[in-house]
């Protein structure tokens, strides 16, 4: 399930959803591109939303020919730490009531919002700008295990090296892919650069056990 980045003010669902989508289609996944709430909402909208989408997938495993189980976010710049907001807040049960006390849950509620799988492209756990440092909370958490891939030019490459020594100290499993010259926002990647095939050996791996 991929959600794009534009730091939560729009979606670059081109280069960071449809293109990606074609991708992984292409090596046999099952893709959705989110279409989270951006500006004026705030994240924790739009991870709802995300929650949202995962148990609708869930929910309909055996339309999409699918185990429900095996469902992975992956999202680019913004669109991971939204993926980072939902499994950190709003995974499992937790619905609209946490920020709406007037929503009235559904059945789709009643489905759980776990991942297997986190891919941060160019993004880390924390805020827009700065990644948590907090281990205690990130090891309390019951993360899934997460891939990282960003570059080396990336104007936050200390943020996201911070944001892997964090995982790494909570026990959080991390696969981490550095790029050397690679900017923010690269989506796919150049050919000499692809982290396409390493992130899905790396899922393939995860799906299998």
């Amino acid at each position: 399930m991929i959600n794009p980045g534009g730091d939560v003010q729009f979606r670059s669902e081109t280069t960071e959803g449809q293109e990606v989508a074609q991708k992984l289609s292409s090596l046999g996944y099952v893709t959705f591109v989110v279409h989270y709430r951006v500006r004026p909402y705030t994240m924790q909208e739009g991870a709802l939303d995300l929650a949202r989408a995962v148990r609708y997938v869930r929910s309909h495993a055996d339309d999409y020919q699918i185990d429900e189980e095996d469902i992975a976010i992956i999202g680019f710049s913004a669109g991971g730490i939204l993926c980072g907001e939902e499994v950190l807040h709003y995974d499992g049960f937790v619905n609209g009531t946490s920020l709406d006390a007037s929503y009235v849950p559904d059945e789709l509620d009643e489905v759980s919002a776990d991942v297997s799988a986190v891919g941060m492209i160019y993004a880390f756990y924390g805020r827009l700008s700065v990644a948590s440092r907090d281990v205690e909370m990130l090891r309390n958490a019951n993360l899934p295990p997460t891939f990282y891939v960003y570059g080396t030019e990336d104007p936050f490459y200390d943020e996201m090296n911070a944001s892997v020594a964090t995982l790494q100290e909570a026990q959080v499993s991390v696969d981490v892919h550095v790029l050397e010259n690679m900017p923010h926002g690269f989506g796919i990647g150049r050919e000499d650069s692809q982290w396409i095939i390493p992130f899905d050996e790396w899922l393939s791996n995860i799906f299998e056990n």
